[in-house]
């Protein structure tokens, strides 16, 4: 099968072929069949990991960039950048998730990766940080349109067996080619070393952070060529008798709003959606307060702080193999409401340790339910949402995303300045119960941000209660056209 993919007229045959022979002993057991699903998910799968690795280069990059051009006030600069890069989804998410509800998202994803090789070739000449920020903001506006069409395309390449694992892949492709990237960026100094004494070359500014933005530039050109080639299901595009999308402004502020009631007034998804979030605010504060902890409660220094960052990195990992390894007996559900709990009162457990290794172990076993929470969430999405709405849900999704890791980093340093100043007034920054136990600002966030996560499963658990709601969740137990079509 994966060698006449390319000839099939419909991809959702292939998917539905793949359903059907699932189980059968000697039928579909390729390893790109068993891990991946179906040949055409690999090649999305491929297309993603390549592109992400040249996100991060690129990433990388305009860091040295800013801090180069912002000369005398670099983290000002930094700032800006950054800020240019997380505001266009505040406003324009909604919007970009109806256009790719209603376009062919082949197509979006194939001009998304256009037009970000096209901004990031241009990077090795930009010479202000306005030019900088103008292209980050450009870079961000095509993030928005690929990002929720890639979701929204794996539920048609994947079988419903096979999402949870589908889910797992992802975030590897997104997060795990960082230590690459960062590895290949180093070693793109030398490249620009060799290409510097190389006077053909000079117009092309050979910089270490210019032959990053070129490497980042095929990437992208890669994984479009590779999305360009594969068969994607267009089932989703409402069309008129003219056989072309209909994009009445009328129509998409419609379209918006049905989006954001879906979101919130379905029960999974809300659940889902809310969950995600205010998971986010609470987990989001371990990154800005570790290296205080570390610091100030346990005395390590950073060193501290590298091992809380390894640990929660190995569990988010242990995390996702195991929802990837089980998920045929998961009520998924449940268990992304139970992994909510356990992450907060793990993180509690964490910031109540007073040596790293006991606080580093607890750290771990949170990155194991955080990343069960992610692949869980993502896969119930993929699982009740209709075909026809996902781009705007997962904008949607996206849009708080970007708001409560926002919200967290920049709430945490100044909640733990906050409420050092309460404890060392009201207790002198020391409790005793049966023992002397510090209680400085940064515990107290930390154990803050352990009772939000706890509140963001019971409010997930509220969202799923209710007959409808728990036919929804149950919705890996019945045909993936039933379970599409649940609302």
């Amino acid at each position: 099968m994966e060698a006449r993919d390319h000839e099939v007229d419909d991809p959702s045959e292939v998917v539905g072929a793949l359903r059907a022979l699932h189980g059968r002993p000697g039928v579909g057991t390729s390893f790109v069949e068993r891990v991946f699903g179906t040949p055409t998910f690999f090649r999305l799968w491929l297309a993603q990991a390549i592109s992400s690795l040249g996100d991060w280069l690129g990433f990388l990059a305009i860091l040295i960039l800013a801090n180069r051009l912002g000369s005398g006030a670099p983290g000002a600069s930094v700032g800006l950048v950054m800020a240019a890069r997380i505001v266009p989804g505040f406003f324009l998410s909604a919007g970009a998730g109806v256009l790719i509800d209603r376009m062919d998202r082949k197509q979006v994803m194939v001009a998304s990766m256009l037009v970000r090789a096209l901004v990031v070739a241009s990077l090795p000449f930009v010479d202000s940080v306005v030019g900088l920020v103008f292209a980050s903001l450009v870079l961000e506006l095509a993030t928005l349109f690929f990002s929720p069409a890639k979701e929204a395309t794996v539920p048609n390449l994947v079988p419903v067996e096979k999402l949870a694992t589908a889910n797992s892949l992802g975030l590897a492709a997104a997060y795990g080619t960082f230590p690459l990237a960062a590895g290949l960026f180093a070693l793109l100094a030398g490249v620009a070393e060799w290409l510097g004494g190389i006077e053909a070359f000079d117009s092309l500014h050979t910089s270490q952070e210019a032959v990053a933005f070129y490497a980042n530039v095929v990437c992208y050109l890669a994984a479009a060529l590779i999305i360009y080639r594969l068969a994607i299901p267009r089932d989703h595009i409402r069309t008129h008798d003219d056989d072309r999308a209909s994009i009445d402004l009328g129509e998409v502020f419609k379209d918006i709003g049905e989006g954001w009631h879906y979101a919130f007034c379905t029960p999974v998804v809300r659940a889902v959606n809310v969950g995600l979030a205010c998971g986010l605010i609470g987990g989001g504060m371990l990154i800005p307060l570790g290296q205080t902890f570390s610091e100030r409660v346990l005395h390590e220094g950073p060193g501290g702080f590298g091992v809380f960052v390894f640990a929660l990195g190995v569990g988010t990992g242990a995390g996702v193999i195991s929802v990837s390894a089980l998920q045929g007996r998961l009520r998924k559900a449940r268990t992304f409401v139970l992994s909510l709990f356990c992450a907060g009162v793990a993180l509690i457990v964490a910031a109540s340790m007073s040596t790293l290794v006991l606080s580093a172990m607890w750290v771990a076993i949170m990155g194991i339910f955080a990343g069960s929470v992610y692949v869980l969430g993502f896969t119930l999405l993929h699982e009740s949402v209709e075909d026809e709405l996902r781009g705007r849900i997962f904008s949607a999704l996206y849009t708080l995303v970007r708001l409560c890791v926002l919200l967290a980093m920049a709430a945490a340093p100044l909640l733990a300045d906050l409420l050092d100043g309460v404890s060392d007034r009201l207790v002198g920054g020391q409790i005793h119960v049966g023992i002397e136990v510090s209680v400085p600002g940064v515990r107290l966030t930390l154990w803050l941000a352990g009772v939000i996560m706890l509140v963001a499963g019971a409010l997930s658990a509220v969202a799923l209660g209710g007959p409808r709601s728990d036919r929804a969740a149950d919705a890996e137990h019945r045909s993936p056209a039933r379970a599409r079509s649940m609302a």
